[in-house]
């Protein structure tokens, strides 16, 4: 089987990266049609006339690209605007779509970008739905991300999870001193940066290491003096970063998005058997069992965050029990070896 992995889809973005990997894993011939556009800055969803003039630039270059001799198109994360293109240059073969997001739910909802109802939301609304139903197969990331995907269109929604780059993040974890909570990701509001900062008031004799940039940046120049921030750390240095962790963070904010999804971070902490605290969301409870595989608190909720890291802190047979039972929930439900025969399977009853 050959598919074309199509679009302006972000390269380096583990979701893209990790479903090549799983595809080609799992036998399937993938071929790239790419036009760069995200690749150029670290905060690729900034908006403004310059992104906008590459985006229309890329999507005028797709509309002319032959796709080869494939037999599917995948169309990639973000890919929202690629799909009439993409139409285009199927040619009556079938379409599946890579979301990830919806960008209404994103940069209204959640972010908070654009207020409810006003014309940047209405036009976010309308791209979301064209280009779910421009798809013959949507795929989400979690069950609970599905349903939400199903009220936005007709088109058939199925589910795999995001999982992580069995070529990186490898099992490596032990424990370390001094114990040292790590949290990755964007600082944005879906990651509950605030709350991982008032857990670490509540618990100064804890070290954090907040990593990553975004949105909220301003809440770290009033960082506790227990908490160091690294604004970036390049992607294939993460794994070294939770091997020597004492524990990694998930998200914990308290937004319906939150609630629908697993961080690509909480994968990779999985896989490389790091003891992992997160929120205790729907999403989460498709995967993982409080005690057993991660540590679940409310979302939202410092003074439990506080109290789950302390936990792990101070008992190194429960730190030793995540980590085993973390890596072996990978292994056995979002593994390549386990997600890749998924996505071969969802393309080929398409076909």
């Amino acid at each position: 089987m050959r598919v074309a992995y199509f679009g302006t889809y972000e390269r380096r973005y583990p979701r893209n990266a990790q479903v090549i990997a799983c595809l080609r894993g799992a036998g399937v011939e993938v071929v790239e049609v790419h036009a760069p556009v995200w690749e150029t800055a670290r905060t690729s969803w900034n908006a403004g006339v310059r992104t906008a003039m590459r985006v229309a630039a890329a999507e005028a270059r797709l509309f002319t690209r032959r796709v080869p001799d494939a037999r599917a198109l995948l169309v990639g994360y973000p890919g929202h605007v690629d799909l009439p293109a993409a139409r285009r240059a199927a040619k009556g073969r079938p379409i599946v779509f890579n979301p990830l997001v919806s960008l209404a739910d994103t940069f209204v909802a959640d972010r908070a970008r654009f207020r409810q109802g006003s014309p940047a939301a209405r036009l976010l609304e309308l791209v979301d739905r064209r280009a779910f139903g421009a798809a013959d197969l949507v795929v989400a990331d979690t069950e609970a991300q599905a349903r939400f995907f199903s009220q936005l269109t007709h088109t058939r929604v199925e589910t795999c999870f995001v999982g992580a780059e069995d070529r990186l993040f490898t099992p490596g974890w032990k424990r370390h001193e001094p114990f040292t909570v790590l949290f990755v990701g964007k600082l944005i509001p879906l990651h509950g940066v605030d709350v991982v900062l008032e857990a670490a008031r509540l618990a100064p004799e804890v070290r954090f290491r907040i990593v990553g940039s975004g949105q909220l940046d301003e809440l770290l120049e009033r960082q506790p003096p227990n908490v160091e921030h690294v604004p970036w750390v390049e992607y294939e240095l993460l794994p070294q970063e939770l091997y020597r962790a004492g524990c990694a963070l998930g998200i914990f904010g308290a937004s319906p998005k939150a609630a629908r999804v697993i961080p690509n971070k909480g994968f990779q902490a999985l896989a490389c058997a790091a003891p992992l605290v997160t929120a205790d969301t729907p999403a989460a409870r498709e995967l993982l069992t409080d005690g057993e595989d991660a540590l679940l608190v409310p979302p939202g909720d410092p003074a439990a965050l506080a109290e789950a890291i302390r936990k792990i802190a101070e008992d190194g047979k429960l730190a030793e029990r995540l980590s085993h039972g973390g890596r072996a929930t990978y292994r056995q439900r979002a593994s390549e070896a386990v997600l890749g025969p998924r996505w071969r399977g969802m393309i080929a009853e398409l076909l």
